[in-house]
């Protein structure tokens, strides 16, 4: 158990939490916690921050295809096309807080299908909705909520959109680690742990942030909208939008679409020529932060993966087991200790299946629970970590007037949600698979 408490994931991770616990900023907190992970693993300052630096070219794809979108979500906002969405909502939802942020999850989970664009919704849907909420003293902590689950729970169960890719690496790892499956095999046991975010979801809106919360400056919070009509640069700009999110679905390259989208803004006139540098700084700014959170995490990943703590941990994780339900229960608690410093279920995975997949042949669990607990233990953490796009997001759109902290309503709230249940419903679906 010693040897459990001294491992440089475990460490750093502890490290990580705590910091951003006190409110040190997040970027600062991972580096940080990198360079508590490289020095407990006995590697120099020097060598640590390199691994950092060269591990960011990871996430380099990710990133770019955030500053194109951002610079999409800008250009889309300066129209009509956010404000008819806003007047309809606003029309329709009213005051109702428990229907409010049910919708705003069910529109969240196609942007991980439908139109693949993730988090880069948020900026053009949720800051100009900021005062409805205020009027309807809805706590933004129920928000947030609602925002990670349409972020996380799609991919975790439907194999579609940026599920699919989920579901691929999935199917990959395990096939190369002795484990023969196919997609629909991890489909028909993923949706445990969808249903386990869904009961998530339900009782942080009804039960834990059901309550009235007041943000203050309710006089100047809310301004009703009278009815506003598309134009024709709000069609082109939809236009725009639609070729870029078909090139990007057929091309799989998210930079592409986002490239494409604002090219044909400007030849449209969507974009003026003489504002073009405005609407580009505003974007790229937009996702700054969240870029360079995602760039360090990433680095930060390298350097747990060079330190060979996670390879260290898991044969620790072995030699503790004692039958079926203790190695289901470590299984899925170091995948929530790695995901939440790594920040990213999807690079979770490659991390944890080549020592995962034979402990659970040992272990004697059949493929399904296999299934089960493999995509349970990434997808553990991913709400809650400071450094995953399924927090940063929502708080990036929440935060707006400065009155939403990442990790006090966005992070702990997220990972009450859906980290409590995603454990015990892929536990108890591990026994019950076999």
């Amino acid at each position: 158990m010693s040897i459990f408490l001294t491992n440089p994931v475990v460490l750093s991770v502890i490290t990580m939490s705590i910091l951003c616990l006190l409110r040190l900023n997040v970027f600062l907190s991972i580096v940080v916690a990198a360079f508590v992970a490289g020095l407990t693993s006995h590697m120099s300052i020097t060598h640590t921050m390199d691994l950092i630096i060269s591990g960011m070219k990871g996430n380099l794809n990710t990133v770019t295809s955030y500053v194109f979108l951002g610079i999409l979500a800008v250009a889309i906002s300066q129209g009509n096309l956010a404000k008819v969405l806003i007047y309809r909502l606003t029309s329709m939802l009213g005051k109702k807080r428990y229907f409010f942020c049910f919708f705003i999850a069910f529109i969240a989970c196609f942007s991980q299908n439908l139109i693949p664009i993730h988090i880069a919704f948020i900026p053009i849907l949720i800051p100009p909705l900021i005062g409805l909420m205020n009027a309807m003293k809805l706590d933004r902590r129920a928000v947030a909520c609602a925002l990670a689950f349409g972020l996380e729970a799609p991919y975790v169960c439907i194999p579609i959109g940026f599920g699919l890719i989920f579901h691929t690496i999935i199917r990959d790892q395990m096939i190369q680690n002795g484990i023969p499956v196919s997609i629909s095999d991890i489909a028909s046991v993923m949706w445990i742990g969808g249903v386990g975010m869904l009961v998530g979801l339900i009782v942080a809106i009804l039960v834990l942030y059901r309550k009235p919360r007041d943000y203050g400056d309710l006089d100047k919070a809310y301004e009703v909208l009278g009815e506003v009509r598309m134009e024709r640069r709000d069609y082109l700009t939809l236009l725009a939008a639609i070729v870029a999110f078909g090139i990007q679905i057929f091309s799989s390259s998210l930079p592409l679409g986002g490239f494409v989208g604002i090219m044909l803004m400007i030849a449209f006139g969507v974009i003026k020529w003489r504002e073009m540098d405005g609407v580009i700084d505003s974007g790229v700014k937009s996702m700054a932060f969240i870029s360079f959170v995602m760039l360090i995490a990433t680095g930060y990943g390298e350097v747990l993966k060079e330190s060979g703590a996670v390879k260290e941990l898991v044969e620790v994780t072995a030699g503790l087991v004692s039958g079926k339900f203790g190695g289901a229960f470590l299984m899925l608690f170091i995948g929530l200790l790695i995901t939440m410093g790594i920040g990213t279920s999807f690079g979770t995975l490659p991390v944890i299946a080549a020592f995962y997949c034979p402990l659970c042949m040992e272990l004697g669990f059949s493929i399904s629970a296999s299934i089960l607990l493999l995509g349970v233990a990434a997808a553990l953490g991913d709400a809650g970590s400071p450094a995953a796009e399924t927090t940063i997001g929502p708080t990036v759109g929440l935060n707006i007037d400065g009155k939403h902290n990442h990790i006090w309503d966005t992070c702990i709230p997220t990972f009450l949600a859906y980290n409590v249940p995603l454990f015990i419903f892929g536990l108890i679906g591990a026994m019950i698979l076999g």
